[in-house]
């Protein structure tokens, strides 16, 4: 299995633009696409509102949901639009992830490619390509991000990167010594990003 992961150090930087966009640019490998969300007493780590990505069961600590919808609108369908085979929707409380790890290795057991939209999936997977999204002009910079940035191979950057940031804890001068990969709205997408995941993946 070729794993490529997707992160990003807050919500709403272009991490789903980013992998749809490298669905689309290589949907031939038939990709399985899978993204995380983690919540807490009602209130969503993806969006940090309310939200309705809580089970309605309160004694399940996770759910896995199937998308076969890409004109819903979801992040998911997104996915299944840009061309993934399969998709699927990961929800589990917050520090809850290894409770669903059976069944996603289940899920994943002789996928040829595989990409996810998460940090904390680092935890227990060593994925072929981590590409965090970093948006300078964003301050919030997410625990799970921080703890696995050094791991990155690569960044996609939105902005230009300044001396320095609000970001508590985060060394630029480190930064710098991977490649960085600008990207910008709409797309969040380039093909230089693209070229770094296929020579990764070869």
């Amino acid at each position: 299995m070729k794993l490529v992961v997707i992160g990003g150090h807050s919500r709403s930087i272009g991490k789903t633009s980013l992998m749809a966009g490298v669905i689309a640019a290589s949907h031939e490998r038939k990709w399985t696409a899978i993204k995380v969300t983690q919540y807490g007493h009602g209130i969503c780590s993806d969006h940090g509102d309310e939200c309705s990505c809580a089970m309605e069961d309160p004694n399940c600590s996770y759910a896995v949901t199937r998308e076969d919808d890409p004109n819903s609108g979801t992040d998911t369908s997104r996915f299944l639009e840009a061309g993934a085979e399969d998709v699927y929707w990961v929800r589990t409380r917050l520090g809850q992830l290894d409770k669903a790890l059976p069944e996603m290795r289940r899920l994943l057991s002789k996928r040829e490619f595989v990409i996810v939209e998460s940090n904390s999936i680092l935890r227990f997977f060593n994925p072929d390509v981590y590409l965090p999204v970093l948006h300078f002009q964003v301050e919030d910079f997410k625990l799970s991000s921080k703890l696995y940035l050094n791991r990155a191979d690569a960044y996609a950057v939105v902005g230009t990167p300044p001396k320095k940031t609000g970001w508590r804890g985060v060394d630029l001068e480190t930064l710098e010594r991977k490649p960085f990969f600008r990207i910008a709205p709409p797309g969040y997408f380039s093909s230089s990003v693209m070229r770094f995941i296929s020579e990764r993946l070869t």
